[in-house]
């Protein structure tokens, strides 16, 4: 019997069955939200364009040389429609339009707001985030190829090398500064729009898609810094716990199926 069940991929830590991945969140939150039924394959880094390569899934962006295609995950495979789909919006607009039946992801009107809303989310949290992450997530990454691919290619981007990545000292106290204050100002953004929409998230009373696409930033730090860490523990108290207390309002679909 043919398997009908959607396959997501998604990307692991050396510690099995832990999403980490802000990007594959977005999706594995999509899905959960939805009561669709699916089972993640685990893909180690250097494995995923040959993946994508090989079932069919498009590119998401060109690598630094600008001409070369770059295959990411998330990535998911629909047996019941025979359709690969990559990029974790493009997702979630297939999710909504192949079963409209399930919970809608972009409410009527709001597919561009959203669109917007995850590019600035990007552009002003994970651009802070990222200096301090990636050297944690390194850590976790499975060893072997995933660490080694991970550092070669990281390195080749930033022409930073790993153990300079994260700054110290003074630096360090300044940049983690700046993260508090982008965070006060996301969430000024969130309450005024909560306030002309009405409901508890982005969208009104119900979880859409730019919702997880935030709460996957803060999974991303919970499981990149660890739930013990300084690093967690500020971000979990900032704006009065308002942050600990949004990713708990969705972990009914935080499953890791």
């Amino acid at each position: 019997m043919v398997e009908k069940i959607i396959i997501f991929y998604d990307i692991p830590f050396a510690e099995p069955s832990i999403c980490w991945s802000p990007n594959t969140w977005k999706t594995r939150y999509c899905l959960n939200y939805k009561g669709l039924a699916y089972r993640t394959e685990w893909i180690e880094y250097p494995d995923i364009e040959a993946l994508c390569i090989k079932i069919g899934a498009a590119p998401t962006d060109s690598k630094d040389d600008g001409i070369s295609p770059e295959y990411t995950l998330p990535v998911i495979y629909d047996p019941s429609t025979g359709q690969t789909i990559s990029d974790s919006f493009d997702i979630a607009v297939y999710l909504d339009t192949t079963y409209p039946d399930t919970p809608q992801l972009f409410p009527p009107g709001t597919r561009a707001l959203q669109s917007v809303f995850a590019q600035y989310a990007s552009s002003r949290i994970v651009s802070h985030l990222g200096q301090f992450l990636r050297p944690a997530v390194f850590q976790k990454l499975p060893a072997g190829r995933s660490q080694e691919y991970f550092r070669r290619t990281r390195e080749a981007s930033y022409n930073v090398k790993i153990e300079e990545w994260a700054p110290r000292g003074d630096d360090r106290v300044r940049e983690w500064r700046k993260l508090e204050k982008a965070l006060v100002l996301l969430d000024g953004h969130c309450r005024r729009t909560k306030e002309e929409i009405g409901g508890e998230f982005i969208c009104g009373i119900n979880p859409s898609f730019a919702d997880f696409v935030l709460a996957g930033i803060f999974q991303w730090c919970k499981e990149g810094f660890g739930i013990e860490s300084d690093e967690w523990n500020d971000i979990s108290r900032w704006q009065d716990g308002r942050w600990a207390d949004f990713i708990g309002s969705l972990e009914k679909f935080s499953t890791v199926a």
